[in-house]
């Protein structure tokens, strides 16, 4: 079968999903970008498969998952948060980093299910400053999240899988391997859940060449991936992406009834 064109997520949580696929030049074209421009080059037809947040696969109801991978946590994720100086419970406005999608509706979710408010979302670039200028909280993602300095700054972090994990007693499926259907085989398939199991194993080699160069912000990055972020979509992770179609449904943040689908292993 021939190569196919696949779009992955730049940040670190995303690399042991992608170790070693460079090399796979048979199998796979491979390109990386925000998660937002990920999902958006899936929709548009120009890659075949994509790294995408999670609640980008229900855009379209012809896409399936590649079964058992996933980014994913059980209670602290530390890289998905609200940054502020006010409780939770009364957020007024919200600034939303407008690159992820699951987290702005993970947020909506929180406000409507678990924090009991109906704050204002405005979405703004992801610089921290302006975001609190403007609102009562900043909505920050990925490798910014994970090493920022809030506490110096008089912050509290608001860490959002903790949220959920309180709220439903599941984990949170932040991003899935995704395509329409019929775009990939078997072999695909197999070398993809070969690279997270060789990522998993190298998570010092990742952090090493992927993360910064301050030898304590890459032990951050290095219990990150080995305590606060999992790489397996298995039963407790299916239970959690369900519940969260569930509630994205009903709360009118998608259009699709939720159906889940996998490619053939």
């Amino acid at each position: 079968m021939s190569a196919i064109r696949v779009s992955a997520v730049e940040y670190l949580n995303a690399r042991p999903l992608v170790h070693g696929l460079g090399a796979r030049s048979d199998l796979f074209e491979l390109q990386y970008d925000v998660p937002a421009r990920c999902a958006a080059q899936l929709h548009e037809k120009s890659v075949d498969l994509g790294l995408i947040p999670s609640i980008e696969y229900l855009q379209f109801s012809d896409y399936s998952i590649v079964p058992d991978l996933a980014v994913a946590s059980e209670g602290d994720v530390a890289s998905v948060a609200l940054f502020t100086t006010r409780p939770a419970t009364s957020l007024r406005s919200i600034a939303v980093d407008s690159s992820s999608r699951t987290a702005a509706a993970l947020v909506r979710v929180l406000c409507t299910e678990w924090w009991d408010i109906d704050p204002k979302l405005v979405k703004l670039r992801p610089e921290l400053d302006v975001m609190l200028k403007r609102c009562d909280a900043a909505l920050v993602i990925g490798d910014q999240a994970l090493h920022l300095d809030y506490e110096s700054q008089g912050l509290d972090k608001v860490d959002l899988g903790d949220e959920w994990t309180a709220m439903t007693s599941l984990p949170f499926v932040w991003a899935v391997w995704a395509g329409r259907n019929g775009a990939i085989g078997p072999e695909h398939v197999a070398a993809l859940q070969q690279a997270r199991d060789a990522g998993v194993a190298t998570v010092n080699e990742i952090v090493a060449a992927h993360g910064p160069e301050d030898e304590e912000a890459q032990e951050v990055g290095r219990t990150y991936l080995r305590e606060n972020v999992s790489f397996s979509l298995d039963e407790r992770a299916l239970a959690g992406l369900r519940k969260f179609y569930d509630y994205a449904y009903d709360l009118r943040l998608v259009q699709t009834p939720p159906r889940i689908r996998f490619f053939e292993p």
